[in-house]
Formats: C-alpha cells, sequence, structure tokens
C-alpha cells in the first residue's frame, strides 16, 4: 500500500511544477515605455534641454537692437530750470561695434550751455568702436558662444541622466523577476512537502511509516515554510520598488496590483529590447559617447573662457564717432563739419587682477582636460570588463542549467528508489534541498547576465529613447 500512495502523491506534485500562471504579465518593454514616458526624473531630464534652449535665448538678448528715452526736467517758483529730451536707438553688432542714433532736444533758463540744441531739436548718428580689449571678442560674445555651447551640453547631458534611471529602473524589474523567481520555486515546493507530509501522515495512520518519517516530513514542511514567507515578504518589497518607477500622465505614481507579475520569458526575450542598442559595441568609438562629448562641450567653453580673459590684458580703448544734423530728413545734412566725437583710454599698470584670472582659466582648461583623459580610459575599461563579465555569465548560465537539470535527475532517481523500499525520506528531502538551492543559484546567475546586460547600455549611454 506505501508505494502506490507515495508514488501518486510524487507524480501529483510533479504537476505542480507544470502548472501555467495565467497572472498578467508586464514585460520589460512595456515597464521601460512607461518610465521613458511618464516618469518625474525623465521628464526632468528633458528640461535640461529646455533650460538650456532658454540662457541661449537669454544671451542672444543682448545683441538686440535697443531704444531709450530720457527726460528730465526742472521746474521751481514758475520757472523752467530745464527740460532736457534725449532719445536714442542702439544697434550692437557681433564684435565690438555699436551703430548709434539719436535725438537731443533740450530747453530752460539755466541750462548747461554744452546742452544748447536747435528749436527743433538735435540729431545724431554714429559709431562707437572698441580697438583693442572687447574687439574681437567681448563678454557678451563669449556668453552667446557659450550659450550654444550649453545646449549641445544639455543634450549630452540629459542622455547621461535618462540611461541612468534607466539602468535604475531595469535592475529593479530584473531584482523583481528574481523575487518573483524565487517566490515560485519555494511555492511549488512548499506544496510538494505538503503533499508529501500529508502522504507519510496517512501512511503513518495505517502502520505503514514510523513516527520519525512524520516528523521529519513536518520539519521539512514547516522550512518550506519559512523559506516560502520571506521570499513572499522580498517578493511584495521588490514590487513596491518597482512601483517608484510606474507614474501616470497625470504625475500620479501607481501601485503594482499581485496579478500583476514579470514576464518568466525575460531571460530569452532581453535581446529583442537591448541587442539594437549595442550593435557595434565593440567598434564603438569613444568619442561620440555623452559624457566625453558634454566634457568637450565643457572644453570648449573654458576656451572661450580663456580667450576672453585673455582679452582683458589689453588696453581698453573704446572710440566714438557722431555725424551731427537739425535736418535729418536731408540726407547730405550729416557731414564731416559738423560732428561729435571722443575717446576713452584704460591701462591698469599692473594687470594683477586679469593677469590672475587668465591664469585660473588655464588652470581649469587643464583640469577639464585631464578630466576627458581619465574618464575616457575609465569608460574603455568598463565596456571591456562589462563585455567579458557577459560572456562569463554566459557560460555560469549553461553550467546552472545543467547543474539544475542533474539534480533533478538524481531527484526523479532518489525518488524511484524510495518507492522501491531502498532509500529514506531523508535521502529524498536532502536530493530536493540541492535542487532547491541549484535553482536559486540558476535564477542569480540569470539576474546578474540580465543587470550586467543592461549596465553595457547604460556605460556605453546610447540614447534610448
Amino acid at each position: 500500500m506505501k508505494q502506490p500512495i507515495l508514488y501518486l502523491l510524487f507524480l501529483f506534485s510533479s504537476f505542480i511544477f507544470s502548472q501555467e500562471d495565467f497572472s498578467k504579465s508586464l514585460s520589460l518593454t512595456e515597464y521601460l515605455g512607461y518610465v521613458k514616458a511618464f516618469h518625474p526624473i525623465v521628464k526632468q531630464a528633458n528640461l535640461i534641454i529646455t533650460e538650456s534652449e532658454a540662457k541661449l535665448l537669454k544671451e542672444r538678448g543682448a545683441f538686440d537692437p535697443k531704444f531709450e528715452i530720457n527726460r528730465s526736467q526742472k521746474n521751481f517758483k514758475d520757472t523752467e530750470y530745464y527740460d532736457k529730451l534725449n532719445a536714442s536707438f542702439k544697434i550692437p553688432t557681433w564684435y565690438g561695434i555699436e551703430f548709434k542714433g539719436n535725438f537731443e532736444d533740450n530747453d530752460g533758463l539755466y541750462l548747461n550751455p554744452e546742452a544748447s540744441v536747435p528749436d527743433n531739436g538735435l540729431y545724431s548718428v554714429g559709431v562707437s568702436i572698441s580697438v583693442a580689449q572687447n574687439l574681437l571678442i567681448n563678454k557678451r560674445m563669449a556668453m552667446l558662444k557659450q550659450a550654444k555651447l550649453y545646449v549641445n551640453q544639455a543634450k549630452a547631458d540629459r542622455t547621461l541622466l535618462v540611461n541612468n534611471i534607466l539602468f535604475d529602473a531595469a535592475q529593479t524589474y530584473f531584482n523583481w523577476l528574481k523575487a518573483y523567481n524565487e517566490k515560485q520555486v519555494y511555492n511549488d515546493f512548499l506544496e510538494n512537502a505538503a503533499i508529501r507530509f500529508n502522504g507519510v501522515k496517512k501512511n503513518y495512520e495505517v502502520g505503514e511509516n514510523p513516527a520519525i518519517d512524520t516528523l521529519e516530513a513536518r520539519i521539512t514542511l514547516t522550512n518550506r515554510k519559512l523559506d516560502f514567507e520571506q521570499a513572499r515578504i522580498n517578493y511584495i518589497k521588490s514590487s513596491l520598488e518597482l512601483s517608484n518607477f510606474l507614474w501616470l500622465n497625470d504625475d500620479t505614481p501607481i501601485e503594482i496590483k499581485d496579478d500583476i507579475v514579470p514576464d518568466k520569458k525575460t531571460m530569452s526575450t532581453i535581446d529583442d529590447y537591448y541587442n539594437p542598442f549595442l550593435l557595434n559595441s565593440e567598434a564603438y568609438n569613444l568619442e561620440n559617447h555623452p559624457k566625453l562629448q558634454s566634457l568637450n562641450y565643457k572644453y570648449e567653453s573654458l576656451l572661450i573662457d580663456k580667450r576672453l580673459k585673455k582679452n582683458y590684458l589689453l588696453p581698453k580703448i573704446d572710440l566714438e564717432y557722431n555725424f551731427l544734423s537739425e535736418t535729418p530728413e536731408v540726407t547730405q545734412s550729416f557731414s564731416s563739419s559738423a560732428y561729435k566725437s571722443g575717446f576713452n583710454i584704460s591701462i591698469p599698470l599692473f594687470l594683477r587682477k586679469e593677469r590672475g584670472d587668465f591664469n585660473l582659466a588655464k588652470i581649469k582648461l587643464e583640469n577639464t582636460k585631464f578630466e576627458m583623459q581619465a574618464t575616457k580610459v575609465s569608460i574603455r575599461n568598463k565596456i571591456d570588463g562589462i563585455n567579458q563579465e557577459l560572456q562569463s555569465y554566459i557560460l555560469q548560465n549553461e553550467y546552472a542549467f545543467r547543474m539544475v537539470n542533474d539534480y533533478e535527475a538524481m531527484l526523479n532517481a532518489e525518488e524511484r528508489k524510495f518507492f522501491l523500499g531502498e532509500s529514506s525520506l531523508f535521502l529524498v528531502n536532502s536530493r530536493e534541498s540541492k535542487l532547491i538551492d541549484a535553482k536559486l543559484k540558476a535564477i542569480s546567475v540569470e539576474t546578474k547576465f540580465l543587470i550586467t546586460k543592461a549596465n553595457l547600455v547604460n556605460i556605453l549611454s546610447v540614447d534610448t529613447l
């Protein structure tokens, strides 16, 4: 009676392992699609570009034409001391040249004689130019160039930031998958232990098993319950961690429901998602890496800053010349016989501030150059290391899969011997424990492979949006 009952129980427990899970699955592609579309940090990364474009627009404003009106009056005890009106229109240009049109209309009893103008006012058109400092490069020119570089740098930084958040999201998904697979393993063997305990208990009740077998079966069942409970809690925690990356379009966080499970075919479909980003990874040109591109734009920006600081070592010489006329509608009325001109020369004697700024600019440039060199070597070594790690995990997965198959064969053989009365429940449980460990090890190796694959894409920092 003993062998037929236990044989049917073992067959039923084996059937449990083959049952399909009809829960809804969330694939990696779907999950990362939600992260790309709705995660706040991804949206924040897009704001980096928007911010850089706003700064560029701001710096372009330094070259906008400007219209100014200045009027001042003074009246005291029914006496008009003065009434001065000055209107000007200025057009700044790329180099240190500014075109200017001006209208003056001044009147009053106590007006300064030099401010006296014809009754209908005085018109002037002219130009101001910096012939040394600020001619070939000046602050507004430098800031506009740097703002243009910052837009490109922001795009590279956005790619880095998005890749980091997608890697964190993928890693969380793979840990969620690992927790789910571990829970399934413990659940399957828990049900198996429960069936085995009930069978041993019935055989004990009919006198075909000793009491010690019942105790051993119960210990195994209790141990499986403990393992399953720990795995269940770990799965709940990993589900909550996964929920941190899931948002809706209205910036509402969502939580993974109990009937949503990870895609168990992730290992076989992982290449469908990541391989398009890993094409030609061996011939990958590091110069195209966003981190190096960002540093390169920073370097070019510092070069501009260095040129600007070097420009400040020159003397400041500003010249201005304006043609005067009281009848601007007559073009020939503007002549060299009526003009207003001037110049301004400024030369610091020791140039200590300017030389200090120039030396600091050179130091920043050298620091960035060294950072670029170190980053390039670091990225190359990381890529080589991860590629070798991936090859190792491919072998490890093969070994782990083979080990699981071998332990399953040993367990099946031990069960057959137990049916024939040539083994004991202790040996069957021991073989089963080894099989559990092998399955868990295989799950761990598989998870490490998946995370490493995602890490390679993250290190390469290709644009996945």
